[in-house]
């Protein structure tokens, strides 16, 4: 299995309440949220400043803008980005996905209906085919394809004007990107984890939109558990929306916002079950490591690929585990979120009495 391909057991995961891919519901509570224009996206101010020179200056010259590659992490908000384009230069945009175009041909039929200006959204690009690849180093360089007619020795390569258009790509592994593709991108923005406070000002704008009152303390709750994701945030903040409701007036302060996470399963730094599992494992049978991915793995009941894909990225970025050529390992970090005393250090010399000590 492709390591870009999430296995079977990962997709169990995938409808995790911190999970950072989109569901049906997310898809359809996003497109309400979204923001329209620049001034309006919250957070990512280096990548908003330089975006907004690109399109400024591609108005004023008449001229489509250039091809524009996003990277990140799923979650914080590329593909709205994308839209945020084609609202900007004014101009439609086709949303399509990399493992959508498994053959040249495919990408042809969808170059070839392109009005001028229209932007082209191509999300998870680096999982396109091959020669679907190569067909758009040509597109995106000098408008035209070559549609090859026939097979073998008498096939014929016919060549396809393409009017002016804007690919925006959008990537979560930017290094499986080759090079020649990369180079073909007029912009790159590296879309970054969102800081507590860009957080509680997407929930804020979320619940505004959602018709929620919250206050302060109580947008700062759900930021801080949102593991540094807006669509994690808003996600959590509907569902701590239904607690208010059901359980209190509707109205969401920090004392519902932590009882209603805690209901979920959601602590203090972002952690749910399975995060907290991974760690009491390794601190409470192994002592806190090092220990090798598939012990872990059978200790926490999960499949292999679950724990490596699903759990231990966020668990990483938190400086709550590490990965060494022995194994993992807990960092100091780990012990003190969970409440759990490290085992001593053995004292200089003790144990190594060696085969005739004492």
């Amino acid at each position: 299995m492709n390591r870009d391909e999430t296995s079977t057991e990962a997709d169990g995961f995938a409808d995790r309440l911190v999970g950072a891919d989109a569901d049906g519901e997310d898809q359809a509570v996003e497109a309400a949220l979204r923001p329209k224009t620049l001034g309006e996206f919250v957070g990512q101010e280096r990548v908003r400043e330089q975006l907004d020179l690109v399109l400024r200056a591609a108005r004023a010259r008449g001229a489509t803008a250039d091809h524009v590659l996003l990277s990140g992490a799923p979650g914080l908000g590329k593909t709205t980005l994308s839209m945020i384009i084609a609202a900007e230069m004014g101009a439609p945009i086709r949303i399509t996905s990399g493992p959508a175009i498994q053959h040249a041909g495919d990408l042809a039929a969808i170059l070839s209906s392109l009005q001028e200006g229209e932007v082209l959204f191509l999300d998870e690009i680096h999982r396109m085919s091959r020669p679907a690849e190569e067909m758009l180093y040509m597109a995106m360089e000098d408008f035209r394809v070559d549609v090859i007619v026939g097979k073998g020795p008498g096939a014929t390569a016919i060549p396809l004007e393409l009017p002016p258009f804007t690919l925006v790509g959008a990537t979560t592994r930017a290094g499986l990107l080759p090079p020649p593709l990369r180079d073909r991108f007029g912009f790159t923005g590296h879309m970054e984890f969102y800081e507590p406070g860009e957080l509680r000002r997407v929930v804020h704008r979320s619940a505004d939109l959602l018709d929620v009152e919250i206050d302060p303390d109580g947008a700062a709750e759900i930021a801080g558990r949102s593991r540094g994701t807006p669509r994690i945030a808003n996600r959590l903040l509907r569902r701590v929306r239904d607690y208010a409701q059901v359980k209190a007036d509707g109205r969401i302060d920090a004392a519902i916002a932590s009882a209603a996470l805690d209901v979920y399963e959601v602590d203090t730094r972002g952690l749910d079950r399975l995060d907290r599992a991974v760690l009491k494992a390794l601190l409470k049978l192994f002592g806190g490591g090092p220990v090798g991915l598939s012990t872990l793995a059978v200790a926490v009941g999960e499949e292999r690929e679950t724990v490596e894909e699903v759990a231990e990225p966020f668990l990483v970025r938190e400086g709550l585990l590490a990965r060494t050529p022995r194994g993992r390992i807990a960092t100091p970090a780990a012990w003190t979120h969970l409440g759990l005393v490290p085992p001593q250090a053995q004292a200089p010399g003790a144990g190594q009495g060696g085969l005739f000590g004492t």
